[in-house]
């Protein structure tokens, strides 16, 4: 996974090169000198240089606003590697303010999220993903996951049930479902059996029921 993600980073950077490249450097010049210089320490992994360069860009033309994504995404999976996972994920953060519904983002926040049990900011990250792709069974097998560490059990069946809907033999789910009726067995009160229930003595004779 960490080999695909880096080879779509280096794609998402080449194709940000050919976009810096076309731009109408009549317009501003001084703009896309930046965003070309952002896009080729990038390339170097001198990513705090990327990142200053890029901002500058974008701040006299928010068309590099991609460029910039492109390299805070690069240094967050640069910084989840060196295990700085705050790093990592303020840097998604801000690659979202300027791509907001790019869901490989939110993907690799929350796995960062998972990695330092902040269960709490990965559930808000795999509901958002759940929203965009509502039929993805991993992300609600991830959610559901979550619930279940929350012991909300309620919404963790309901993510689970999903899951097997749309995909009967996942074996997480399978598992998953065998352990929360367990759980909520357990947590059952004991009822007696059907005509044990005591019933109300009657009323000594010449008193009257309160």
């Amino acid at each position: 996974m960490k080999r695909s993600f880096a080879f779509v980073l280096i794609t998402a950077l080449a194709l940000c090169a050919s976009h810096v490249c076309q731009a109408a450097e009549k317009k501003n010049p001084e703009a896309n000198r930046l965003a070309r210089e952002g896009v080729e320490a990038a390339k170097n992994q001198d990513f705090d240089k990327a990142v200053d360069l890029l901002k500058k860009a974008t701040a006299m033309d928010h068309k590099y606003a991609d460029e910039l994504s492109a390299v805070y995404q690069q240094r967050g999976y640069a910084a989840a590697t060196d295990q700085r996972y705050g790093d990592a994920v303020n840097d998604y953060g801000e690659a979202l303010k300027l791509t907001p519904q790019n869901s490989r983002i939110y993907e690799q926040r929350a796995a960062v999220e998972m990695k330092i049990q902040d269960y709490e900011k990965a559930l808000g990250d795999y509901s958002e993903l759940i929203k965009q792709k509502p039929n993805e069974v991993r992300y609600l097998n991830y959610r559901a996951y979550i619930y279940e560490v929350k012991n909300d059990l309620k919404n963790s069946m309901a993510d689970t049930e999903k899951v097997l809907k749309l995909d009967p033999n996942n074996q997480d789910a399978k598992a998953r479902k065998q352990r929360i009726e367990q759980k909520i067995a357990e947590n059952q009160p004991l009822t007696p059996p059907p005509g044990t229930t005591p019933k109300p003595s009657p009323s000594p004779k010449g008193k009257k029921k309160p």
